[in-house]
Order: structure tokens, then sequence, then C-alpha cells
């Protein structure tokens, strides 16, 4: 199987790269021409692709040429759309980096090209494959938990700008902490609650953490009200210590009729203390999200994927998913924007 990276932007981008070259029969090629908006001092392109020991083409046009049978789209939020109206042009299957999209415009547009296409158009939404979320959903559809009444949700991290500078810029990234880390948590509420909708979003933002350092919010709180009684909180902020040593986590805390169950996908750690830096130690182990999430995409329900507790097999977010997800974080904005809750459609 030829399987195609398409951008070094994102920060996943690495990872995504490793896992394939790992995989048994995956053929990997890369290719990284748009880094005329890196950050000072970032690597790009064909030394990237060098570093992480992957081959390498100049050109998107030239990785279409060798016939992938996928693509992974990590480039920046703003520029996913022509990447993967490329690849529904070449009629390849392509799985694009969250948010979907940074407007709604450009969301319909690129789930349209792909279904008028025929091919298959994922979204990079891994903790769906976390065992924390199997057993969290596996207790709410057992019926063990009760009709959900309150979702209490946190999804932090380090401020991004490190790695990549154009998280915190609002034209590439669509927005600051509350595009980045709000669409991962009602991505798993969406999946959770099946046909349940969210109906009303109301948000607030601020940059009083690290506003010398972003122009965009870095702390946001965003309420989702569903159309099967629920109310959710999502914590989306960049509010991990700089010098933590990991980079953050997403939590889940759910209140129902009998039950309150609560879910820590990166929880899956040893901790200690290095004596010499003088410093805490954080060692994961477990699943590697990112990988189930590849092979999910890639084979499919075939026993090479993640199963939940409940039987029923995780699936790869789709176009419509992404779709519904960015809507609430650009209602976030919205909101937040107004003073106002948001209805959406």
């Amino acid at each position: 199987m030829k399987v195609g990276v398409l951008s070094f932007a994102h920060v996943h981008a690495a990872g995504y790269v490793s896992v394939l070259r790992g995989m048994p029969g995956v053929e990997v090629r890369t290719s990284d021409p748009e880094t005329d908006l890196a950050g000072a001092g970032e690597v790009r392109g064909r030394e990237f692709a060098e570093q992480l020991g992957a081959a390498y083409v100049d050109t998107y046009e030239e990785l279409f040429a060798w016939g992938p049978d996928a693509v992974v789209v990590a480039s920046e939020n703003a520029r996913h759309r022509p990447l993967v109206e490329l690849a529904a042009k070449h009629g390849v299957d392509v799985l694009c980096e969250k948010p979907l999209a940074t407007t709604l415009a450009d969301g319909e547009a690129m789930v349209a090209a792909c279904r008028e296409a025929g091919v298959r158009l994922g979204v990079a939404y891994p903790v769906r494959f976390s065992p924390a979320y199997a057993a969290l959903r596996a207790a709410v559809r057992g019926g063990g938990v009760g009709p959900v009444l309150t979702v209490a949700g946190a999804n932090n991290g380090w401020l991004p700008d490190g790695q990549r500078a154009w998280f915190t810029d609002p034209g590439l990234a669509g927005g600051g902490a509350l595009m980045d880390h709000t669409v991962h948590i009602a991505d798993l509420l969406d999946e959770l609650f099946e046909d349940a909708r969210a109906v009303e979003v109301y948000g607030q933002t601020n940059n009083l953490m690290y506003a010398d350092r972003a122009a965009v919010e870095t702390a946001g709180l965003v309420t989702v009200r569903y159309d099967n009684g629920a109310v959710a909180t999502i914590d989306c902020s960049w509010s991990q210590p700089v010098h933590h040593p990991t980079w953050g986590g997403l939590e889940l805390q759910l209140v129902g009729e009998r039950a309150t169950v609560e879910m820590d996908a990166f929880g899956q750690q040893v901790s200690g203390f290095d004596e010499r830096r003088r410093a805490g130690v954080l060692l994961p182990w477990g699943v590697n999200l990112d990988e189930a999430l590849l092979r999910s995409f890639l084979y499919g329900d075939d026993g090479r994927g993640s199963e939940p507790g409940d039987g029923e097999p995780v699936r790869v977010a789709d176009g419509a998913s992404g779709l519904r997800s960015l809507r609430i974080a650009l209602a976030g904005y919205e909101s937040a924007r107004s003073g106002h809750p948001v209805a959406l459609d």
C-alpha cells in the first residue's frame, strides 16, 4: 500500500510518518513544498524528511503521480481545502488533520468534492481510539449510566508556538485555543451520542495567559447543549505549564441519572522524578492512538483497528462528523464575540 503525507506543518506529521514507516506492507512518500509561512528556526521540507528517514518529492503533483492509495493532509488548517480537493481530483482517499477547515464554506466544499469523486474523507480524531473512551462508551451504551445529564471536559495543552508558529496565527489556524482544543471533545460527544445533535453553543475566551506571545485567545470555555438534554462544558485552554514534562491531556467526567463515569485519555503513564535534572518525569505507555487511527483508516474494521468494550467498532470520523465539530467551534467564536448563546441548525 502506498501512502503519502502532504505537508509537515502540523505537529502530528512526524508521528504519522513514523507510524506509517513501521507498518508492514506500507510504502511512504512525503512532500512539503509550502514552507513560505514557517516560523524562524522551524525545520521543514526535504531536511525534515531526511531527519525522519522518509522518501521525499518536491511537489504534491509528483507525489500523486507516484499513485498513492491514500494520503494524509497535515498542513496548516487554512490550507486543508486545496490539498483535500487535490486528493479528490486524483481519486485518492484522504485523512485530514483536525479541525476539518477554518470556515464552514471550506469544510462543506471539501466534503462535497470527496463525495462527488467517490473517495473517503476522514478527519484525524485519534482519541476515538482511546481505551479510556472505549470503557466510557461501553458504560453509556450499556445503560448503566442512565440518560446523560452533564459532561465536563478538558483538553488542555502547551502553547504550541514553540514547535509550529502558525498555531497562533488566526489566518492560518482559524483562531487559537478554542479552535485547537474544542473539536476533540466535540467529536467524542458527537460519536458517543450517535443521533443526538448540538443545538446551542455559548463561549467565552481571553488571552490573559501568554498575551505577550500570542495574538489569539489562549483560554476558552465552551458550553454545548444537545437535543438529548445533555449539557457539556469544554475547557479548551493552552494552560499547561511551559516546563511541564507532558504537552497536556484530555479528560471527561460524564454524569448520568444513575452513575458518574470519568476518563483520562492520556492517563497511561508512570510518574517519577529525575534527580539529575531536578525535574518531574512522566513516561507514557499503552496504545499509540495515531497508529490506531491510521490502521482503521487504511484497513477498516477488519480486526486490525480498535474495538471498544461495547463490541461496536470505532470508526474514523468522516467529513460530516468533521463539519459538526467545526460548527461547534465556529459557534463558540460567534458567541464569544456577541456575548450570547448561538443556536445551531
